[in-house]
């Protein structure tokens, strides 16, 4: 069995181990400290829709602020007794990007929160978005675009996508800006992603060819700090715009993700196995039930009785006989055998499994 896969492995060309590192920006390896956005959240109203909006009587909330929203513009509805179906209370969110201004524009999802049937075609009635400060920082309003689609008739009904959920594009304008001076900066902390020692070590040595000998300096493996007096591009942003574009080599964990439900494996190229024995194979235990049914001979005495059988088997299925795999194997080459030998994904995860729970495998192994 390991002569098939080593003559899979080199049909396929994939004995190779070793792997080329890919040169990265540093902008796309790390977060300025600092430079975030905000999440913003409201509560609104959508109105207009085709008779799909929030049933008043298990929708309480929405009648409420109808009612509020009707009386701020006047109109007094105090007592009476209304019951359209073509409004539906929606939460609204967005996120206010990092230096945000006064007058510029965002884009907003709304979704509805009772049991409206579809948003489609609805618009938005003026909602303050607010922070997590408790302060508002956009306006949003706006037509609805859904993403799904809806048809009914008098016996059946079918719904595509999900129709209680939208999006307005350019629907909220920023009416406050988050107090953030950039510029009044001394000192600029660059957070990595996915923090790493060597990868850290290599942005330090970067940055510092760039600006100079003291500019950078490593704090641990998650964070690089910039000192603006020792660097020579000037102001904060001039800085950040000097180094954003650097390419970097960045190091990684060894890490293997799967999912169970579709059958997907993912791998990095430093994945390593050493030596170990891998045998898989199966049994299908097998229940059949066929009762027999025994009835009293015409005009005798008698009742009918039913008489269980039961068939019962055990099958074995084919599977990988005792196979090695020799140590400093690269994780690639083993799938790529595996699949040469027609191993459903499903067998192969878990494989994979034993294989870690064994010790041999060395890198995180992620089951999503």
């Amino acid at each position: 069995m390991l002569r098939l896969i080593c003559f899979a492995l080199a049909c396929f060309g994939l004995f190779s181990t070793t792997s080329s590192a890919q040169s990265v920006r540093i902008k796309d390896l790390v977060e300025v400290d600092g430079v975030r956005s905000n999440d913003l959240v409201g509560y609104g109203l959508v109105v207009g829709l085709n008779g799909s909006g929030d049933g008043l009587r298990n929708s309480p909330f929405t009648e409420e602020i109808m009612q509020n929203i009707l009386e701020r513009l006047g109109v007094n509805v105090t007592g009476e007794q209304f019951r359209p179906r073509n409004v539906a209370a929606v939460l609204v969110t967005a996120r206010l990007p990092a230096f945000a201004r006064t007058g510029g524009q965002i884009d907003v999802t709304v979704s509805a929160i009772g049991d409206a049937s579809s948003l489609l075609g609805g618009t938005l009635i003026m909602t303050p978005l607010n922070a997590a400060d408790g302060q508002i920082y956009a306006v949003a309003q706006g037509t609805v675009i859904a993403g799904g689609a809806e048809a009914e008739g008098d016996a059946a009904r079918i719904v595509q996508g999900v129709p209680t959920s939208g999006v307005i594009p350019s629907g909220a304008r920023v009416e406050r800006e988050v107090s953030f001076d950039f510029n009044a900066l001394s000192t600029i902390r660059l957070a990595l992603r996915e923090p790493d020692f060597t990868t850290a070590a290599r942005i330090e040595a970067a940055i510092n060819r760039s600006l100079g000998r003291r500019a950078a300096t490593m704090l641990d493996g998650g964070t690089v700090t910039l000192d603006l007096s020792q660097a020579r591009a000037g102001s904060p942003a001039r800085t950040i715009v000097a180094i954003e574009n650097l390419s970097v080599e960045p190091q990684r964990r060894a890490r293997v993700v799967v999912d169970q439900r579709s059958g997907t494996i993912v791998m990095g190229a430093d994945v390593r196995i050493s030596r170990v024995a891998v045998s898989q194979g199966g049994l299908t235990l097998r229940i059949e039930e066929a009762p027999l049914v025994i009835q009293p001979n015409p005009f005798a005495e008698g009742e009918t009785v039913v008489v269980p059988r039961t068939g019962v088997g055990i099958e074995e299925e084919p599977g990988i006989g005792l196979a090695e795999i020799p140590s400093g194997t690269n994780l690639s080459e083993v799938i790529a055998g595996l699949n040469a030998l027609g191993v459903a994904p499903r067998d192969m995860i878990d494989i994979l499994k034993s294989i870690k729970a064994a010790g041999a495998l060395h890198a995180d192994f992620v089951v999503m």
